[in-house]
């Protein structure tokens, strides 16, 4: 991602669309996306990202959040990347 790219999303406070709802599935061990279509099966890193995808936390919050979870540095941009991904499958607002 571009550094023009990547600044538009530094204010930016992701948010589920009204239709989806995420939630954990013990017997799966995952998160699901579930929607009026069906559902969604989640990687850890993606149902890491959408559950804080609340609309309260600023992108550059969740970034450090998950930075601090995965004991791992430099993720913005794959979290960047993922976060572009769900607003073209429209997930995000």
């Amino acid at each position: 991602m571009t550094a023009p790219n990547i600044r538009r999303y530094l204010s930016l406070r992701p948010r589920l669309r009204a239709i989806f709802r995420l939630q954990w599935e013990a017997g799966q061990h995952a998160y699901v996306l579930l929607h009026p279509e069906g559902r969604v099966t989640l990687n850890p890193s993606a149902g890491e990202i959408l559950s804080r995808c609340d609309g309260t936390r600023e992108l550059d919050d969740i970034i450090g959040e998950l930075e601090d979870l995965f004991r791992a540095s430099d993720l913005a941009a794959d979290i960047y990347r993922f976060i572009d991904h769900a607003r073209q499958r429209g997930w995000l607002d």
